[in-house]
């Protein structure tokens, strides 16, 4: 079924949930007015449904193909790729002075997820250019800037993250590709690199990958790696490109799902280039802090990624929806004479209220994260912005976590609604699945993305930014007090918030004495975060809801809005409490079993 961006809903979120009027008075927002943010949402889903989401089913069944170190991509991914990058679509949240449109992370964030959601393997290529062009403009020197930044920005050239090898996995204490200093002030690096998205294509015509690798006087671990530019191709002082630097794609993966983005194996320094053996690199920022700098990075893919968790589930979802729709089998339990559409049987209902209301928190928790990203970023306010930076730093892996686990869940459902045809291929409902699968796994899993909103952004401050939080949630539950007509969904949230404060108070008691006891619950914790948050703005979209519907505006959106979030806090906010007590009870348990049991 054709993909239809849901732009009704995101126009909802941004102007009620995510403080879309709020960002616009921001310095540097100023005329990117009601007029400007409709054109971008409008223009970026006609290029998306005509020439992008075609392609989805396509990349799947003809993936790319590699031969020699050259890898040629799924016809049609250029000429659509083209069409990306000269309508300024990489550019849209990057700063003018080097070629883009300067719009704020709100504005772009929708334009992301429509772009995941039209085909998640091309989206993978802008996505990883993006974390790049980032990682330039905060450790960059000037010259680097200059050099990379502008040729990514018109799409001329595109940008990769590469991390992991072989022995290391997730854990990049254990990294080992060499970087050896020159005369020239250069580097020569060496080794393995695996799991490189978009590591080679024929998309662009150079390729800067973004290298994590060891000085010969780094210390062992973490603190002893450093980031390093390392184009495909050298550049000239005019611009141009010149000799074919030494990195080589030796292979590329074939995955489960995302079938149509190049995973590739690339290895520096095996003398394939026209430089000699090792790659030519130039250092990012200060040596020994490279994944200090490339957290940067990681933290901008980590959103991203979140925003595909929403996209693939709002896919689903609508497919599955439009299928129930049309679908027709059995009577119904009361009043049919004969057969029915699926969607009048309550199970199917209750299938596809789960799958669009989890996807509508989802999409609400990012969006909402956005806009504090936008005043962390341009409020004039120091205060301000440590105070929302905060909050987003705090949100992200939730927005990660969460969004991906979601869509995993959104797209088995998609499948149990198809029924049998779920299962067959030629439908393109198995591959929401496949292709969300990958989700909870890449740029840190589930469980590192839980460990991270444990320690670094719960037990470190002791729960400060978490607790503040909950303090807006309960100014939420004054509103629903005042609103007077949702008192189920009031003592619903009230819950859950509870639940929420328990858990929080125990991570940071525990946290000391009881290390593993406090990780095993980790998961647990960061789901009971995301469906919390999803709670509460999902309250604050019904308020708002009432609010238009008191007025008198007549538009079938409020009322079919109000009951999503009446569905929510009914059916999926519970959940919260049973996550309370499998952190607050389960952790022995979890370690009571030894280890060579297993």
């Amino acid at each position: 079924m054709a993909y239809v961006a849901p732009l009704r809903d995101i126009r909802f979120v941004l102007d009620e949930l995510a403080g879309l009027d709020k960002v616009q008075q921001l310095p540097g927002c100023e005329e990117i007015g009601r007029e400007v943010v409709d054109a971008v949402l409008e223009e970026n889903a006609r290029l998306l449904e005509e020439v992008v989401a075609p392609l989805n089913r396509r990349g799947d069944l003809e993936p790319p193909a590699w031969r020699d170190g050259v890898v040629t991509v799924t016809p049609g991914f250029g000429e659509a790729f083209r069409s990306f990058v000269q309508g300024g679509w990489q550019g849209l949240q990057h700063p003018v002075a080097f070629g883009g449109q300067g719009l704020p992370k709100l504005v772009a964030t929708p334009c992301m997820e429509n772009l995941n959601a039209a085909c998640l393997a091309f989206a993978l290529c802008p996505l990883l250019t993006d974390g790049a062009i980032e990682v330039l403009l905060t450790a960059g020197t000037e010259e680097q800037k200059r050099r990379f930044i502008p040729p990514m920005i018109d799409g001329s050239w595109t940008g990769t993250m590469n991390l992991t090898e072989p022995q290391a996995g997730s854990d990049l204490s254990l990294v080992r590709t060499r970087a050896v200093p020159q005369e020239d002030g250069t580097y020569r690096l060496y080794g393995q690199k695996i799991f490189i998205t978009y590591g080679e294509h024929d998309m662009a015509q150079n390729i800067v990958h973004m290298v994590l690798a060891r000085l010969p006087d780094a210390p062992e671990g973490v603190k002893g790696l450093s980031l390093f530019a390392v184009p495909k191709f050298l550049v000239n002082e005019d611009g141009s490109l010149g000799k074919r630097n030494d990195v080589w794609c030796a292979s590329i993966e074939h995955k489960l799902g995302i079938k149509a983005s190049p995973t590739a194996v690339l290895m520096y320094g095996d003398g394939k280039g026209e430089v000699g053996e090792g790659a030519i690199g130039y250092l990012v920022g200060d040596a020994h802090r490279g994944l200090e700098t490339m957290f940067i990075m990681m933290n901008a893919a980590r959103f991203a990624v979140g925003l595909q968790g929403v996209a693939i589930a709002g896919r689903a979802y609508r497919q599955a929806a439009d299928y129930a729709r049309e679908r027709v089998q059995s009577r119904a339990v009361v009043g049919a004479s004969g057969p029915v559409a699926i969607v009048h049987h309550p199970d199917v209902r209750r299938m596809l209220l789960t799958m669009r209301t989890l996807t509508e928190a989802a999409r609400a928790i990012a969006y909402v994260a956005a806009g504090a990203h936008d005043f962390a970023a341009r409020h004039p306010d120091a205060d301000t912005r440590r105070r929302n930076m905060a909050f987003y730093e705090y949100m992200v892996p939730i927005v990660k976590g969460f969004s991906t686990e979601v869509a995993i869940e959104v797209a088995s459902l998609g499948i149990q609604v198809h029924g049998g045809m779920g299962f067959i291929e030629e439908t393109g409902v198995a591959q929401h699945y496949r292709d969300a699968r990958i989700l909870s796994i890449y740029e840190g899993t589930t469980a590192i993305q839980a460990n991270d909103l444990v320690g670094r952004k719960t037990a470190r401050d002791g729960a400060a930014v978490a607790f503040a939080i909950m303090g807006h949630m309960r100014q939420t539950l004054a509103d629903l007090d005042a609103d007077g007509s949702l008192e189920a969904m009031r003592g619903q949230l009230a819950h859950a918030i509870d639940a929420y404060e328990d858990v929080v108070r125990f991570v940071v008691e525990r946290y000391r004495e009881a290390l593993p006891e406090v990780y095993a619950g980790s998961v647990p914790y960061l789901m009971l975060a995301g469906f919390t948050h999803g709670g509460w703005q999902m309250a604050r979209a019904a308020l708002a809801c009432r609010r238009r519907i008191a007025k008198g505006e007549v538009d079938a959106f409020y009322p079919a809005k109000l009951a999503s979030a009446q569905f929510y806090c009914a059916h999926l906010l519970p959940r919260v409490e049973a996550l309370r007590r499998e952190i607050l009870e389960g952790g022995p348990s979890t370690l009571a079993m030894p280890v060579d049991a297993f």
